[in-house]
Formats: structure tokens, C-alpha cells, sequence
């Protein structure tokens, strides 16, 4: 990020950014999507098998005042605390970068659930932004400008 906005610095330009947090993010991966995705990598099937494995069949249960509700399926969603999540969520999110035309000059900085626009014009942030909405409609976004 430093060397980005210090690029644009450097040039006589200003930088505008906005920050975006994917609220709950890990917790709204799509296991289908996810699936798709890392074939599209060509990632080995025993791998893919695993993975597969991994999130199939996952149940839970509430805990509420000492009483248990009754079990229901994980069908969205990676593991937060594994080792695994943070990969897999770069994987669900990566082609953020090649879902939308960015313009020279712009930049998207991905770092797990957070996304970091960057332009010399507020017009191109605020156009990137509205391709992020698109892109993930799924998930709720937080903005810091």
C-alpha cells in the first residue's frame, strides 16, 4: 500500500481510498463457489476431495442457558481459528481483480476480509466500489473513507 500511494505522490497526484471490511466474511463463503473456484485453479482432486470432505456433512447446535437446540446443517461458510480459513478465503475472493475493468492507475489491495481501493480520482473509487456491491452482494460491506 505504501508503495502505491507514495507512486502517486510521487507523481503530483492525490489518492483517494476506501477501505471496505466484508462484514462476517469467512462465515458467508459460498462451499459451492469455493468448489468451483479451486477447480478453475486446478488444484489436485485429492486435495479438492479433502476440502470437500472438510465442510460436508458439517452440523451444530446452539447453546442457550444451559439448554441445546437441535443440531442443523453448515452449509456456508470456512472455519474461523483454521489454519486453512485465511487460504480458502483468498482463494473465494482473489478474482475480485479480474471480475471488473480497473482503470490504469487504480488499485485494489486484498488482505483476507479487507479490500483497499486506491485512485487518483474519487469518481473511479466510487465506480470500483460499486463493482465490489455487485461482486458481493452476498456479503455486507463496511466502509471507511
Amino acid at each position: 500500500m505504501r508503495n502505491t500511494v507514495d507512486n502517486f505522490v510521487s507523481k503530483g497526484s492525490t489518492v483517494n481510498s476506501c477501505a471496505i471490511d466484508i462484514a462476517k466474511a469467512f462465515e458467508k463463503v459460498n462451499h459451492h463457489a469455493l468448489y468451483i473456484k479451486l477447480m478453475k485453479r486446478r488444484i489436485p482432486v485429492v486435495l479438492l476431495n479433502v476440502i470437500i470432505n472438510l465442510f460436508s456433512g458439517c452440523v451444530t447446535c446452539i447453546k442457550w442457558d444451559g439448554l441445546y437446540s437441535a443440531t442443523f446443517n453448515i452449509e456456508f461458510g470456512v472455519r474461523q481459528g483454521s489454519v486453512l480459513s485465511p487460504t480458502l478465503f483468498a482463494f473465494y475472493i482473489n478474482d475480485i481483480n479480474s471480475s471488473f475493468h480497473i482503470t490504469k492507475g487504480c488499485s485494489i489491495i486484498l488482505c483476507a476480509d479487507d479490500i483497499l481501493l486506491l485512485s487518483p480520482s474519487i469518481t473511479e473509487v466510487e465506480r470500483l466500489l460499486h463493482c465490489c456491491e455487485r461482486n458481493y452482494l452476498d456479503m455486507n460491506i463496511n466502509l471507511f473513507y
